[in-house]
Protein backbone atom coordinates (compact mmCIF):
# COMPACT_ATOMS: atom_id res chain seq x y z
CA UNK A 1 0.00 0.00 0.00
CA UNK A 2 3.06 2.40 0.73
CA UNK A 3 4.43 1.41 -2.56
CA UNK A 4 1.19 2.36 -4.69
CA UNK A 5 0.56 5.60 -2.44
CA UNK A 6 4.35 6.37 -3.07
CA UNK A 7 3.72 5.29 -7.14
CA UNK A 8 0.72 7.66 -6.60
CA UNK A 9 1.88 10.66 -6.12
CA UNK A 10 4.26 10.26 -8.67
CA UNK A 11 1.62 10.60 -11.01
CA UNK A 12 -0.09 12.90 -9.32
CA UNK A 13 2.71 15.19 -9.89
CA UNK A 14 3.40 14.08 -13.30
CA UNK A 15 -0.33 14.73 -14.16
CA UNK A 16 -0.21 18.06 -12.70
CA UNK A 17 2.17 18.47 -15.79
CA UNK A 18 0.87 16.60 -18.70
CA UNK A 19 -3.03 16.76 -17.76
CA UNK A 20 -2.81 20.68 -17.76
CA UNK A 21 -1.83 20.42 -21.34
CA UNK A 22 -4.14 18.46 -22.25
CA UNK A 23 -6.63 21.22 -20.84
CA UNK A 24 -5.43 23.74 -23.56
CA UNK A 25 -4.13 21.36 -26.14
CA UNK A 26 -6.81 22.12 -28.57
CA UNK A 27 -7.15 25.40 -28.26
CA UNK A 28 -2.98 26.34 -28.25
CA UNK A 29 -2.94 24.35 -31.64
CA UNK A 30 -6.12 26.12 -32.52
CA UNK A 31 -4.34 29.36 -32.25
CA UNK A 32 -1.23 28.36 -33.90
CA UNK A 33 -2.12 27.34 -36.77
CA UNK A 34 -3.76 23.64 -36.63
CA UNK A 35 -7.30 23.16 -38.27
CA UNK A 36 -9.84 20.48 -36.42
CA UNK A 37 -8.61 17.61 -38.91
CA UNK A 38 -4.79 18.20 -38.16
CA UNK A 39 -6.12 18.12 -34.75
CA UNK A 40 -7.81 15.12 -34.53
CA UNK A 41 -4.96 13.45 -36.35
CA UNK A 42 -2.19 14.58 -34.23
CA UNK A 43 -4.23 13.51 -31.37
CA UNK A 44 -4.98 10.12 -32.59
CA UNK A 45 -1.46 9.30 -33.92
CA UNK A 46 -0.24 10.23 -30.58
CA UNK A 47 -2.56 7.89 -29.23
CA UNK A 48 -1.07 5.32 -31.83
CA UNK A 49 2.26 6.04 -30.57
CA UNK A 50 1.75 6.02 -27.14
CA UNK A 51 -0.27 3.04 -26.86
CA UNK A 52 1.14 1.59 -30.14
CA UNK A 53 4.78 1.42 -29.30
CA UNK A 54 3.88 -0.54 -26.18
CA UNK A 55 4.06 -3.54 -27.41
CA UNK A 56 8.12 -3.16 -28.41
CA UNK A 57 9.06 -1.99 -24.67
CA UNK A 58 6.67 -4.27 -22.82
CA UNK A 59 8.53 -7.31 -24.55
CA UNK A 60 11.68 -5.54 -23.81
CA UNK A 61 10.73 -4.58 -20.07
CA UNK A 62 9.48 -8.74 -19.79
CA UNK A 63 13.26 -9.76 -21.26
CA UNK A 64 15.02 -7.50 -19.23
CA UNK A 65 12.88 -6.95 -16.13
CA UNK A 66 14.46 -3.57 -16.08
CA UNK A 67 11.47 -2.10 -15.26
CA UNK A 68 12.72 0.93 -13.32
CA UNK A 69 15.28 2.30 -16.04
CA UNK A 70 12.09 1.98 -18.33
CA UNK A 71 10.10 3.84 -16.11
CA UNK A 72 12.62 6.43 -15.38
CA UNK A 73 13.71 6.87 -19.14
CA UNK A 74 9.90 7.72 -20.53
CA UNK A 75 8.83 9.51 -17.30
CA UNK A 76 12.43 11.94 -18.56
CA UNK A 77 10.67 12.18 -22.07
CA UNK A 78 7.31 13.05 -21.20
CA UNK A 79 7.76 15.51 -18.96
CA UNK A 80 10.98 17.51 -20.88
CA UNK A 81 8.47 18.05 -23.77
CA UNK A 82 6.01 19.65 -22.08
CA UNK A 83 7.83 23.02 -20.70
CA UNK A 84 9.46 22.96 -24.62
CA UNK A 85 6.16 23.77 -25.58
CA UNK A 86 6.65 27.49 -24.16
CA UNK A 87 9.76 27.88 -27.15
CA UNK A 88 6.98 27.08 -29.74
CA UNK A 89 6.58 30.06 -32.38
CA UNK A 90 3.26 32.03 -32.96
CA UNK A 91 2.65 29.66 -36.24
CA UNK A 92 4.78 27.13 -34.85
CA UNK A 93 1.50 24.14 -35.14
CA UNK A 94 4.16 21.97 -36.59
CA UNK A 95 6.67 21.89 -34.20
CA UNK A 96 4.12 21.74 -31.47
CA UNK A 97 2.57 18.34 -33.14
CA UNK A 98 6.29 17.08 -32.52
CA UNK A 99 6.40 17.94 -29.39
CA UNK A 100 3.28 16.25 -28.28
CA UNK A 101 4.01 13.14 -30.18
CA UNK A 102 7.60 12.93 -28.19
CA UNK A 103 5.66 12.98 -25.05
CA UNK A 104 3.24 10.32 -25.92
CA UNK A 105 6.22 8.53 -26.89
CA UNK A 106 7.63 8.91 -23.15
CA UNK A 107 4.38 7.12 -21.97
CA UNK A 108 4.79 4.69 -23.81
CA UNK A 109 8.60 3.91 -22.52
CA UNK A 110 7.21 3.99 -19.15
CA UNK A 111 3.98 2.28 -19.48
CA UNK A 112 4.30 -1.42 -19.53
CA UNK A 113 6.97 -1.17 -17.04
CA UNK A 114 4.91 0.89 -14.73
CA UNK A 115 1.84 -0.73 -14.90
CA UNK A 116 3.93 -3.91 -14.35
CA UNK A 117 5.39 -3.46 -11.15
CA UNK A 118 1.87 -2.08 -10.38
CA UNK A 119 0.32 -4.97 -10.65
CA UNK A 120 2.49 -6.90 -8.73
CA UNK A 121 1.71 -4.62 -5.86
CA UNK A 122 -1.90 -5.43 -6.66
CA UNK A 123 -1.33 -9.03 -5.59
CA UNK A 124 -2.59 -8.73 -2.15
CA UNK A 125 -5.31 -5.61 -2.06
CA UNK A 126 -7.56 -6.77 -5.65
CA UNK A 127 -6.05 -5.01 -8.84
CA UNK A 128 -9.49 -3.06 -9.02
CA UNK A 129 -8.68 -1.65 -5.43
CA UNK A 130 -5.69 -0.68 -6.38
CA UNK A 131 -5.10 0.66 -10.33
CA UNK A 132 -8.43 2.95 -8.69
CA UNK A 133 -6.30 4.35 -5.16
CA UNK A 134 -3.51 5.53 -8.16
CA UNK A 135 -5.74 6.58 -11.08
CA UNK A 136 -7.56 8.73 -8.06
CA UNK A 137 -4.29 10.02 -7.21
CA UNK A 138 -3.76 10.47 -10.59
CA UNK A 139 -6.73 12.89 -11.18
CA UNK A 140 -6.25 14.72 -8.00
CA UNK A 141 -3.25 15.79 -9.81
CA UNK A 142 -5.19 16.03 -13.06
CA UNK A 143 -7.95 18.48 -11.06
CA UNK A 144 -4.68 20.45 -9.78
CA UNK A 145 -2.93 20.75 -13.02
CA UNK A 146 -6.07 22.93 -15.49
CA UNK A 147 -6.63 25.03 -11.43
CA UNK A 148 -2.73 25.84 -10.94
CA UNK A 149 -3.19 27.16 -15.27
CA UNK A 150 -6.03 28.90 -14.27
CA UNK A 151 -4.56 30.70 -11.41
CA UNK A 152 -1.69 31.59 -13.27
CA UNK A 153 -3.68 32.74 -15.86
CA UNK A 154 -5.58 34.98 -13.20
CA UNK A 155 -1.95 36.52 -12.74
CA UNK A 156 -0.68 36.73 -16.40
CA UNK A 157 -3.51 39.36 -17.36
CA UNK A 158 -0.74 41.12 -19.95
CA UNK A 159 0.02 39.68 -23.68
CA UNK A 160 -1.85 37.81 -26.15
CA UNK A 161 -3.46 34.19 -25.83
CA UNK A 162 -0.81 33.16 -27.22
CA UNK A 163 1.66 34.70 -24.86
CA UNK A 164 -0.20 33.20 -21.66
CA UNK A 165 -0.92 29.59 -23.01
CA UNK A 166 3.37 29.60 -23.85
CA UNK A 167 3.93 31.44 -20.02
CA UNK A 168 1.58 28.65 -18.50
CA UNK A 169 3.86 26.31 -20.58
CA UNK A 170 7.09 27.35 -18.87
CA UNK A 171 5.40 27.04 -15.04
CA UNK A 172 4.89 23.12 -15.78
CA UNK A 173 8.64 22.40 -14.85
CA UNK A 174 8.14 23.22 -11.73
CA UNK A 175 5.71 19.86 -11.29
CA UNK A 176 7.73 17.87 -13.95
CA UNK A 177 11.11 18.38 -11.41
CA UNK A 178 8.66 16.99 -8.37
CA UNK A 179 7.70 14.24 -10.65
CA UNK A 180 11.37 13.13 -11.14
CA UNK A 181 12.58 13.78 -7.56
CA UNK A 182 9.37 11.51 -5.97
CA UNK A 183 10.02 8.88 -8.48
CA UNK A 184 13.57 8.33 -7.20
CA UNK A 185 12.32 8.34 -3.68
CA UNK A 186 10.09 5.64 -4.79
CA UNK A 187 12.88 3.82 -6.63
CA UNK A 188 15.30 4.06 -3.55
CA UNK A 189 12.53 2.97 -1.46
CA UNK A 190 11.14 -0.10 -3.45
CA UNK A 191 14.44 -1.27 -5.77
CA UNK A 192 12.67 -4.53 -6.07
CA UNK A 193 8.94 -4.29 -6.51
CA UNK A 194 8.88 -7.61 -8.06
CA UNK A 195 8.91 -9.06 -4.89
CA UNK A 196 5.45 -8.41 -4.24
CA UNK A 197 3.93 -10.73 -5.80
CA UNK A 198 5.31 -14.53 -6.24
CA UNK A 199 6.97 -15.69 -9.26
CA UNK A 200 4.98 -19.43 -10.22
CA UNK A 201 7.51 -22.10 -10.49
CA UNK A 202 6.58 -23.06 -13.73
CA UNK A 203 6.99 -20.15 -17.01
CA UNK A 204 3.59 -20.02 -17.97
CA UNK A 205 3.48 -18.39 -21.77
CA UNK A 206 1.41 -16.37 -22.29
CA UNK A 207 -1.82 -16.74 -24.90
CA UNK A 208 -4.40 -15.03 -26.65
CA UNK A 209 -7.16 -16.81 -24.76
CA UNK A 210 -10.97 -15.91 -25.85
CA UNK A 211 -11.82 -13.69 -22.89
CA UNK A 212 -8.55 -11.51 -23.48
CA UNK A 213 -9.58 -11.48 -27.14
CA UNK A 214 -12.64 -10.18 -26.34
CA UNK A 215 -12.17 -7.79 -24.38
CA UNK A 216 -9.44 -6.05 -26.52
CA UNK A 217 -12.17 -5.71 -29.29
CA UNK A 218 -14.69 -3.91 -26.21
CA UNK A 219 -12.02 -1.59 -25.27
CA UNK A 220 -10.81 -0.97 -29.31
CA UNK A 221 -14.40 -0.48 -30.28
CA UNK A 222 -14.64 2.16 -27.09
CA UNK A 223 -11.33 3.57 -28.27
CA UNK A 224 -12.79 4.29 -31.73
CA UNK A 225 -15.71 5.94 -30.64
CA UNK A 226 -14.34 7.80 -27.70
CA UNK A 227 -13.73 11.28 -28.46
CA UNK A 228 -10.75 13.07 -27.92
CA UNK A 229 -10.66 16.16 -25.29
CA UNK A 230 -8.65 18.03 -27.70
CA UNK A 231 -11.35 18.08 -29.78
CA UNK A 232 -14.28 18.47 -27.64
CA UNK A 233 -12.47 21.51 -25.97
CA UNK A 234 -11.46 23.10 -29.79
CA UNK A 235 -15.34 22.93 -30.37
CA UNK A 236 -16.65 24.14 -26.42
CA UNK A 237 -13.85 27.27 -27.23
CA UNK A 238 -15.81 27.87 -30.66
CA UNK A 239 -19.12 27.89 -28.88
CA UNK A 240 -18.07 31.17 -26.99
CA UNK A 241 -20.04 29.91 -24.19
CA UNK A 242 -17.17 29.96 -21.71
CA UNK A 243 -14.18 32.85 -21.41
CA UNK A 244 -10.72 31.06 -22.14
CA UNK A 245 -9.81 31.54 -18.70
CA UNK A 246 -11.98 29.19 -17.67
CA UNK A 247 -11.28 26.37 -20.11
CA UNK A 248 -8.50 24.70 -17.92
CA UNK A 249 -11.25 24.41 -14.73
CA UNK A 250 -13.62 22.79 -17.48
CA UNK A 251 -11.26 19.84 -17.58
CA UNK A 252 -10.51 20.11 -13.54
CA UNK A 253 -14.27 19.11 -13.41
CA UNK A 254 -13.57 16.17 -15.32
CA UNK A 255 -10.97 14.64 -13.87
CA UNK A 256 -12.72 14.79 -10.40
CA UNK A 257 -15.34 13.24 -12.21
CA UNK A 258 -12.80 10.87 -13.60
CA UNK A 259 -11.55 10.16 -9.85
CA UNK A 260 -14.74 9.34 -8.57
CA UNK A 261 -15.69 7.12 -11.34
CA UNK A 262 -12.15 5.88 -11.23
CA UNK A 263 -13.16 4.52 -7.00
CA UNK A 264 -16.27 3.16 -7.91
CA UNK A 265 -15.74 1.26 -10.69
CA UNK A 266 -12.27 -0.33 -9.31
CA UNK A 267 -14.55 -1.35 -6.27
CA UNK A 268 -17.10 -2.47 -8.47
CA UNK A 269 -14.38 -4.59 -11.22
CA UNK A 270 -13.09 -6.08 -8.23
CA UNK A 271 -16.75 -7.88 -7.58
CA UNK A 272 -18.21 -7.90 -11.09
CA UNK A 273 -15.12 -8.22 -13.48
CA UNK A 274 -15.72 -6.60 -16.75
CA UNK A 275 -19.27 -5.92 -16.37
CA UNK A 276 -18.42 -2.89 -14.33
CA UNK A 277 -17.50 -1.69 -18.38
CA UNK A 278 -20.84 -1.97 -19.84
CA UNK A 279 -22.27 0.04 -16.43
CA UNK A 280 -19.60 2.81 -17.10
CA UNK A 281 -20.42 2.94 -20.95
CA UNK A 282 -24.06 3.31 -20.17
CA UNK A 283 -23.89 6.14 -18.41
CA UNK A 284 -20.74 7.85 -20.91
CA UNK A 285 -22.22 7.01 -24.27
CA UNK A 286 -24.21 10.06 -24.37
CA UNK A 287 -21.92 12.47 -24.08
CA UNK A 288 -21.49 12.83 -27.81
CA UNK A 289 -24.56 14.52 -28.66
CA UNK A 290 -24.61 16.45 -25.48
CA UNK A 291 -21.29 18.11 -26.02
CA UNK A 292 -21.95 18.64 -29.83
CA UNK A 293 -25.43 18.60 -30.34
CA UNK A 294 -26.27 21.78 -28.48
CA UNK A 295 -24.54 25.01 -28.11
CA UNK A 296 -26.18 25.74 -24.49
CA UNK A 297 -23.69 25.58 -21.13
CA UNK A 298 -25.66 23.06 -19.32
CA UNK A 299 -25.79 20.36 -21.89
CA UNK A 300 -21.98 20.84 -22.26
CA UNK A 301 -21.19 20.68 -18.87
CA UNK A 302 -23.26 17.22 -18.56
CA UNK A 303 -21.48 16.16 -21.50
CA UNK A 304 -18.06 16.60 -20.15
CA UNK A 305 -18.90 14.82 -16.91
CA UNK A 306 -20.06 11.78 -18.74
CA UNK A 307 -16.71 12.25 -21.18
CA UNK A 308 -15.45 11.98 -17.20
CA UNK A 309 -17.46 9.02 -16.05
CA UNK A 310 -16.08 7.09 -19.40
CA UNK A 311 -12.58 7.97 -18.61
CA UNK A 312 -12.59 7.23 -15.05
CA UNK A 313 -13.71 3.50 -15.50
CA UNK A 314 -11.88 2.84 -18.51
CA UNK A 315 -8.60 3.90 -16.99
CA UNK A 316 -8.55 1.92 -13.41
CA UNK A 317 -10.31 -1.16 -15.43
CA UNK A 318 -8.14 -1.49 -18.46
CA UNK A 319 -4.92 -2.24 -16.19
CA UNK A 320 -6.66 -4.03 -14.02
CA UNK A 321 -8.18 -6.30 -16.18
CA UNK A 322 -4.80 -7.23 -18.04
CA UNK A 323 -3.59 -8.34 -14.31
CA UNK A 324 -6.43 -10.86 -13.87
CA UNK A 325 -5.80 -12.13 -17.53
CA UNK A 326 -2.13 -12.44 -17.92
CA UNK A 327 0.57 -14.47 -15.80
CA UNK A 328 3.35 -12.31 -14.23
CA UNK A 329 6.49 -13.26 -16.07
CA UNK A 330 4.90 -12.06 -19.64
CA UNK A 331 2.39 -9.31 -18.01
CA UNK A 332 4.56 -6.55 -19.80
CA UNK A 333 3.65 -8.10 -23.34
CA UNK A 334 0.33 -8.62 -22.39
CA UNK A 335 0.02 -4.96 -21.53
CA UNK A 336 1.79 -3.89 -25.19
CA UNK A 337 -0.42 -6.17 -27.03
CA UNK A 338 -3.55 -4.92 -25.15
CA UNK A 339 -2.33 -0.81 -25.46
CA UNK A 340 -1.11 -1.33 -29.06
CA UNK A 341 -4.75 -2.65 -30.30
CA UNK A 342 -6.14 -0.09 -27.98
CA UNK A 343 -3.93 2.77 -29.50
CA UNK A 344 -4.54 2.07 -32.84
CA UNK A 345 -8.16 1.99 -32.66
CA UNK A 346 -8.01 5.34 -30.84
CA UNK A 347 -6.05 6.76 -33.84
CA UNK A 348 -8.10 5.44 -36.38
CA UNK A 349 -10.98 6.96 -33.97
CA UNK A 350 -9.98 10.35 -33.23
CA UNK A 351 -8.63 10.94 -37.36
CA UNK A 352 -11.88 10.62 -38.44
CA UNK A 353 -14.34 11.98 -36.15
CA UNK A 354 -12.07 15.00 -36.40
CA UNK A 355 -11.94 14.91 -40.25
CA UNK A 356 -16.44 13.99 -39.85
CA UNK A 357 -16.38 17.50 -37.59
CA UNK A 358 -15.40 19.36 -40.44
CA UNK A 359 -17.79 17.50 -42.60
CA UNK A 360 -21.15 16.68 -40.85
CA UNK A 361 -21.47 16.84 -36.94
CA UNK A 362 -24.53 14.56 -36.73
CA UNK A 363 -22.16 11.92 -38.35
CA UNK A 364 -19.66 12.38 -35.84
CA UNK A 365 -21.70 11.86 -33.08
CA UNK A 366 -23.78 8.81 -34.32
CA UNK A 367 -20.24 7.27 -35.62
CA UNK A 368 -18.82 7.91 -31.79
CA UNK A 369 -21.84 6.75 -30.06
CA UNK A 370 -22.11 3.35 -32.24
CA UNK A 371 -19.05 2.46 -31.78
CA UNK A 372 -19.15 2.69 -28.16
CA UNK A 373 -22.30 0.40 -27.82
CA UNK A 374 -20.99 -2.09 -29.90
CA UNK A 375 -18.22 -2.77 -27.37
CA UNK A 376 -20.93 -4.23 -24.68
CA UNK A 377 -21.45 -7.09 -25.84
CA UNK A 378 -17.86 -7.90 -26.05
CA UNK A 379 -17.50 -6.98 -22.64
CA UNK A 380 -20.46 -9.91 -21.85
CA UNK A 381 -18.44 -11.94 -23.51
CA UNK A 382 -15.44 -11.32 -21.88
CA UNK A 383 -16.98 -11.74 -18.52
CA UNK A 384 -18.53 -14.59 -19.12
CA UNK A 385 -15.66 -16.47 -20.39
CA UNK A 386 -13.80 -15.30 -17.50
CA UNK A 387 -16.73 -17.29 -15.40
CA UNK A 388 -16.39 -20.36 -17.29
CA UNK A 389 -12.31 -20.10 -16.35
CA UNK A 390 -12.84 -20.38 -12.70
Amino acid sequence: MIFIIMFGIVSMFSDMTHESVTSIRGVFLSIVGASAATIGFVSGLGELIGYGMRYVFGRIADRTKRYWPMVFLGYALELAAIPALALVGEHGWIAACVLLVVQRMGKAVKKPAKDTITSFASFGLGQGKSFAILELLDQIGAFLGPVLLYVVMLFKTSGSTFERYSFCFAMLIIPAVITMLMLWLTRRKFPNPEQFEPTPKEYTPFKMQRQFIYYIIGISLFAFGFIDYSLIIMHVSRLNIFSSDTIPLIYAGAMIIDAIAALIFGWLFDHRGTLALVLSTMLSVLFPILIFGFGSRVPVLWGIAMWGVGMGAQETILKAAVATMVPKQSRATGYGIFECSFGFFWFIGSWLLGALYDVDLTAMIVVSMVAQLFAIPMYILSYRKSRQTI
